[in-house]
């Protein structure tokens, strides 16, 4: 019998509280934190990822956040990798590793033992076609060839989340696998981890004022600028510029629009992220537990009394 390494994980939409809660928990239980978000990643890009500043983070060591730079490409195999083998040091240390981010995606591969497709020397070819039928014929297109190939897959992925789709026909391609079966395995295998999964939500009329006010906090903090340097380093086509709070300024950069247009774009954005990510973890994720700390922050101290609790048990492994 083995023990399963202890983690808390804090997942949820944008602008719910996910950073407040994984730096208290850190603080309450000797945590140390990695982030769990696609964006913080990246190097410079600090307004529009929401990153919590240094003093916020008071002294609590965080990882994958600013270890890359713009230009480069992040994928989930990189993040599975890295974020698995911090776990272990972490454990390691006899601290608590605690997972935080919005990007199910993420947390389901370090999660569970599945596999998004290995990389095969064509990869390269392939996604260009892919993104040169895009470019021409329409996302539509792609995402119809898509739903013939892997329905399932189609039906989860929105038929504008180019990416995504070509992605998913990606897989298919590379190891001749519905990319929907990654679903299959995750609810037929155990976790890795012995897991304590905070979901945070709150009514989602609140939740929108509070990514909106987010929004023009962001754009008080600067992140045209940080926009801008973008574009400056030549980094129009990079994944980093894909980022909801970046791409939005493109059109007003080439002289299209407003500033206030940019911004009713990326809260807009931003509202549409929120809801697919509430979809994603309900639907996929089914050991979350859900918490409005927003609405009633009083159950915090319910909260902390569970992780006590929870970190208290002994779990083991066959």
């Amino acid at each position: 019998m083995v023990t399963k390494p202890k983690i808390i994980v804090i997942v949820g939409p944008t602008a719910v509280g996910k950073t407040s809660l994984s730096i208290a928990l850190a603080k309450r239980f000797d945590g140390e934190i990695i982030s769990g978000d696609s964006m913080q990643i990246y190097k410079q890009l600090d307004i529009g990822t929401a990153k919590a500043t240094l003093t916020e983070r008071s002294g609590i060591p965080h990882y994958l956040i600013d270890e890359v730079s713009a230009a480069e490409n992040y994928t989930v195999s990189d993040f599975q990798k890295r974020a698995r083998c911090l776990i272990q040091e972490i454990s390691a240390k006899g601290k608590v590793p605690i997972i935080v981010g919005g990007t199910g995606l993420y947390m389901e591969s370090l999660l569970y033992d599945v596999s998004f497709g290995g990389k095969g020397e064509n990869d390269g070819m392939f996604r260009a076609e892919k993104e040169a039928e895009a470019a021409e014929h329409g996302s539509l297109y792609v995402w119809e060839e898509l739903k013939k190939a892997d329905p399932i897959a189609a039906e989860n992925i929105h038929v504008n989340n180019v990416r995504r789709v070509i992605r998913a026909l990606e897989v298919l391609h590379v190891t001749g696998r519905p990319f929907s079966a990654s679903q299959n395995e995750r609810e037929t295998k155990e976790p890795l981890y012995d897991a304590k999964i905070i979901g945070l939500t709150t009514d989602r009329a609140l939740l929108y004022k509070r990514i909106n006010k987010r929004v023009e906090e962001m754009i008080d903090q600067g992140l045209e600028t940080e926009a801008r340097w973008l574009v400056e380093q030549g980094l129009q086509e990079a994944q980093a510029m894909r980022g909801i709070g970046y791409k939005e300024w493109l059109p007003y950069f080439n002289g299209e629009g407003t500033v206030s247009s940019v911004v009713e774009s990326i809260q807009q954005n931003s509202r549409r992220y929120a809801k697919r990510q509430f979809t994603w973890f309900r639907n996929r994720m089914k050991d979350v537990e859900w918490w409005n700390l927003v609405e009633r922050p009083e159950s915090e101290k319910d909260l902390i009394e569970e992780v006590q609790q929870f970190l208290n048990q002994t779990t083991l492994e066959r």
